[in-house]
């Protein structure tokens, strides 16, 4: 898909070229890039953008002045898309810890296409790390659009439903909208709204904003004012004392009070800007430290318990013992993992050998329907076993047709069942999904109960869309470990890396809070608190029915195998929402919660703080909502479409909004379809699931007829496989079969004349 996007915008590139801006312009028309130079990548948005689809290339020109250029024959299949130009942008960014709340205003005209004509236009939201879309409001002189989640089961009383093109996840942190009809020349009023994490590394936050815009987005005419603004505020929660560097823009600091800093950027700009924000400030320290944010809910929230957001920084860890490790990684090698996502998944695991002391040990085992070990037992990572594990991980193991994965799990932790003085780890990467995933949980669940001190830790990766990420994230949870995903291909490695580095530089285990236990009204929405990381800060959020403890304390055990005790600090949340920052992880945790306990309960809470919260989940689904404007006059109360030029009028929103469906925006509870029959992650050709339906009803008599053993979904999956010749020859056979049977049909009915 976003090939597919990146090449419309290169064609939209060309045709943006017919258009005529005068003499007075600013700006170069916008260029393809030369052959040589050409990449995907660069044609993907940057910055938030807008572009208008042309399908009929004769309705492109500028609205103000026709260049009566010769006609252009035909239509663009695919459509192609056009950059709009922007004419002004906000920034507006609230970070909270590491949490970030991004809005961004801007407003874009519709300079391609003639005053008579108009065009859907393609609204394109990239987002920073870990981003999820909150919404998007759009306002046009007679429209105004905006999304709004709703249950499911409203959700199917719905007849509009969107074509995935309309409204899907381009990419993971790519979100794309098209909203219909609007006509040459219109100016369109955005607010863009979505959430993302700020990285941590070495004590310090940094945030990255998605902010880079090209050159053909700025308005040719030069008499066109250009004002860019971004506004930053920064509450670091428990951390005191700001320090901040690395900033992108010349910011001016507006305000600073403790951990609460503002900073103002704004400028009368030529072109747009050319670079991400970017914005790092410290929190370090040489020990681990912490404290614990407590909020009474607000008078709109469901839930009346008080809410807490408990923080856990790692410091500057400098000089201090780390545990000696002992990892397994469990990799499936099924045919499904053939190609890219193998080949990155033993890069990875080449890299996070190399990082391991001469003291740690480890093994890998590979499984599809059979399991495949390196060693029988653990290995010492000194270079030459590690240069023999790569070689074996080289080679070709059969690869078989299935995905069994209880049993090498089951090995897997056998073989660390007896690892003292060390933590024991296990990296499990799977693209696909098992029919055993609650046994498998459930062993888990029981082996963790009965363990030891430190019981092996389960880090799971999710690559594709195939598997059951929830069902990775329960795992991960129940065993106190990390979980990570690459729905993308181009990220696959990256992923895995962020997630080896994470679980290999744990720095304190075995996290308990002290009050926990003795207070039966506290809620946490973790079932198993994580290791705490010197990657990553740890953030425990979670609910409290009646009075919250005086005193909290945090215990676990160092990398030398020593107990420690970490006083909280306990402050009362200002100018900072609990439940907004906690709403991504509280639904993310009750998901996998409620898909392994089958808890209809658990659902319904986490489809009603969805709602709350506006961030999507499996159990909502996002609809787009229209609303037409009538004109009223200002001192009669009578109603009209169409105002005369000179009244006194004003804008009022019509009663009822049209809504329309978009397609499921979620990674959903794996496909075990796609698994048996090894659809490798990034090549299906997806058919949606409202659409195969209609196929296999429409189509169900001729399949009967025609073959016993294969069904039109098949027959179309087959043929978008094929090449150009081979389905040029197919067309002819049956065209010469119709021919056959045409004949027969005339030979019988009219026989004398046969």
């Amino acid at each position: 898909m976003a090939e597919d996007f990146a090449r419309a915008v290169e064609d939209g590139l060309k045709l943006g070229k017919r258009i005529y801006m005068g003499k007075d312009r600013a700006v170069q028309p916008p260029k393809p890039l030369p052959l040589m130079e050409r990449s995907m990548l660069f044609y993907l948005p940057s910055a938030p953008m807008v572009y208008a689809v042309i399908s009929d290339p004769r309705i492109v020109d500028n609205p103000d002045i026709p260049s009566y250029q010769p006609h252009v024959h035909g239509r663009l299949d695919p459509p192609a898309l056009i950059p709009l130009q922007m004419n002004g942008v906000n920034l507006d960014v609230d970070c909270y810890g590491d949490s970030a709340f991004v809005q961004v205003s801007g407003m874009w005209r519709v300079h391609c296409v003639m005053r008579s004509r108009s065009c859907d236009c393609r609204i394109a939201v990239p987002m920073g790390d870990e981003g999820s879309i909150l919404g998007v409001e759009i306002d046009l002189p007679t429209k105004s659009y905006s999304t709004e989640l709703i249950g499911v089961e409203e959700s199917k009383d719905i007849q509009n439903i969107a074509r995935p093109e309309d409204g899907q996840f381009l990419k993971p942190h790519i979100f794309t909208l098209t909203i219909p009809k609007i006509d040459g020349g219109t100016y369109i009023s955005m607010k863009l709204h979505w959430s993302q994490k700020l990285s941590y590394n070495a004590g310090k936050f940094t945030l990255t904003v998605p902010f880079n815009f090209p050159e053909f987005v700025t308005p040719a005419i030069r008499q066109i004012p250009k004002k860019e603004r971004i506004q930053l505020n920064v509450n670091s929660g428990i951390a005191s004392g700001i320090v901040y560097q690395a900033v992108s823009h010349p910011f001016q600091e507006s305000k600073r009070n403790g951990g609460h800093i503002g900073l103002l950027y704004e400028a009368n700009v030529m072109t747009w800007s050319h670079t991400d924000l970017s914005f790092s400030y410290g929190v370090s320290s040489g020990n681990i430290f912490g404290g614990a944010l407590l909020q009474s809910p607000s008078l709109y929230d469901i839930d009346q318990r008080d809410m807490f957001c408990i923080c856990l920084f790692p410091g500057s860890q400098q000089g201090k013992k780390v545990f000696r490790k002992e990892v397994i990684f469990v990799v499936d090698i099924s045919s499904s993992m053939r190609g890219r996502s193998l080949e990155s998944t033993k890069n990875a695991i080449n890299t996070a050998l190399s990082k391991l002391s001469p003291e740690d040990s480890f093994n890998i085992i590979a499984f599809s329907d059979e399991t495949f070990l390196y060693c029988t037992s653990m290995v010492l990572a000194s270079e030459e076993s590690i240069e023999n594990a790569s070689e074996w991980m080289s080679k070709e193991h059969s690869e078989g047709n299935g995905t069994n994965m209880l049993i090498p799990l089951q090995k897997a932790v056998e073989m660390l069942s007896s690892t003292p003085g060390s933590i024991p780890m296990v990296f499990l990467v799977t693209d696909g999904t098992v029919e055993d995933e609650r046994k498998i949980c459930e062993w888990m669940d029981k082996r963790m109960k009965k363990g030891g001190s430190l019981c092996p830790r389960i880090h799971t990766l999710g690559i594709g869309k195939f598997c059951n990420h929830h069902f990775l994230r329960m795992l991960a949870m129940l065993s106190r470990g990390e979980y990570g995903a690459a729905c993308d291909l181009d990220t696959i490695d990256s992923q895995m890396q962020k997630l080896f580095s994470k679980g290999l530089s744990t720095v304190l285990a075995n996290i308990t809070i002290d009050a926990f236990d003795d207070h039966e009204q506290i809620e946490v929405y973790s079932s198993c608190i994580p290791d705490l990381s010197s990657e990553s800060p740890l953030t425990i959020c979670g609910r409290c029915q009646g009075s919250f403890p005086d005193t909290l304390k945090a215990k676990g055990i160092l990398g030398d195998l020593s107990n420690v005790n970490i006083d909280l600090k306990i402050e009362k949340a200002m100018n900072i929402s609990l439940d907004k920052i906690s709403a991504r992880q509280q639904i993310d945790l009750l998901t996998a919660q409620a898909w392994f306990s089958e808890n209809k309960q658990l659902e319904e809470k986490v489809a009603k703080l969805s709602l709350r919260t506006c961030n999507i989940s499996e159990y909502t689904r996002m609809i787009l909502l229209e609303k037409g404007k009538i004109e009223r006059d200002t001192d009669t109360t009578e109603a009209r479409k169409v105002p005369k030029k000179g009244d006194a009028c004003k804008l009022l929103d019509s009663a009822e909004p049209k809504k329309i469906l978009l397609q499921i925006l979620t990674v959903g509870f794996g496909d075990l379809l796609a698994t048996a029959e090894n659809i490798c992650p990034g090549s299906e050709e997806e058919i949606l699931p409202e659409v195969a339906e209609m196929l296999n009803k429409a189509t169900s008599n001729c399949c009967g007829r025609l073959c016993r053993h294969c069904c039109c979904l098949c027959c179309i999956r087959c043929c978008s496989k094929m090449s150009n010749q081979c389905s040029i020859l197919l067309t002819q056979l049956c065209g010469a079969v119709a021919c056959v049977g045409c004949s027969q049909l005339c030979a019988l009915c009219c026989p004398q004349e046969g």
